[in-house]
């Protein structure tokens, strides 16, 4: 049975002062109470008034100015995406930064392959239609797709970084622990960070990129070492990268990127949960060499 969620946002509103006194948040329901959405995971924006409402099951809603939710929705891809597990379905929404003109974006969901039992983390590609508060189903485009093992950690954060570039986050593929050391396996996609130049119905990998031109390592990977980095973002004044990382049974983590950072960074997992040894197996780590450690971890017994 699918949940229904009263769905209300908080809405942060930063003041700074002209003394660089600490900033005043406040907060404000939104949309109105009555609004309902199912498996709401994302709210972003295509750089209008409009909000874009992803919902896990399939769908995406648009909610105007005004707080009002469309009744169609701009997009429903609920056929085609494996949504039986909590961590599956439609799970990411970036929309081009020429958006505006080009009618380009991008989600990302788990499919279950033929003849599987888990799902394929797949990046795929739409375009608008006439109507702009409908998408064209029929645009759609997949780039990638990669094989998960398990259902669970399949990460799903789309975001265009300030290089234009579309950044990607994929778990280590589920289970628990991360039996197959994907995440710190640099030929493999899962349990990383990924940066591609995206080109409507293809993409190329930046010469940029830290293992950019490698005949061994997988040239897609921007960093690694994550375990299920669910939402990431890049704040839009410094520039920098952030990313939540859901941790194993114990420690919640926040990575952090500097601006202008050139990637590679290995965040240590499965080695390093937050602060904390989690493996020391031989062949998988060593130590806390050329681990980066994150801004700030969170026990699970604070809730």
């Amino acid at each position: 049975m699918q949940k229904i969620f009263t769905f209300s946002f908080l809405l942060l509103f930063v003041f700074k002062t002209a003394c660089a006194q600490n900033p005043v948040i406040s907060i404000a329901q939104w949309p109105s109470s009555t609004t309902s959405f199912t498996y709401p995971v994302l709210v972003t924006n295509c750089g209008d008034s409009r909000k874009f409402v992803v919902q896990r099951t399939g769908a995406i809603y648009i909610v105007d100015s005004a707080g009002n939710k469309l009744t169609t929705p701009f997009l429903n891809i609920s056929s085609i995406i494996t949504s039986t597990q909590n961590e599956q379905g439609l799970l990411g929404l970036a929309f081009d930064p020429d958006y505006a003109t080009n009618g380009n974006f991008y989600v990302y969901y788990t499919a279950t392959p033929a003849g599987g039992s888990s799902g394929d983390n797949t990046l795929a590609g739409y375009h608008v239609s006439a109507n702009p508060n409908i998408a064209d189903a029929s645009s759609g485009h997949v780039l990638y797709h990669v094989n998960d093992p398990y259902w669970n950690h399949n990460g799903g954060n789309l975001v265009f970084g300030p290089d234009g570039y579309l950044y990607i986050s994929m778990g280590d593929g589920g289970s628990g622990g991360d039996p197959g050391n994907r995440a710190q396996n640099k030929t493999l996609f899962l349990g990383k960070i990924h940066r591609i130049d995206v080109h409507d119905t293809s993409y190329s990998i930046p010469s940029t990129n830290p293992f950019y031109g490698s005949a061994t390592y997988n040239q897609t990977i921007w960093d690694y070492g994550v375990r299920n980095p669910w939402r990431c973002n890049f704040d839009p004044i410094t520039h920098d990268f952030w990313i939540a990382d859901v941790g194993q049974n114990t420690y919640e983590e926040i990575d952090f990127e500097p601006a202008g950072n050139t990637g590679g960074i290995n965040y240590g997992w499965h080695c390093r949960e937050g602060l904390h040894t989690y493996s020391s197996g031989a062949g998988d780590c060593n130590g806390t060499v050329g681990l980066t450690d994150p801004i700030f971890e969170y026990a699970h017994s604070g809730g």
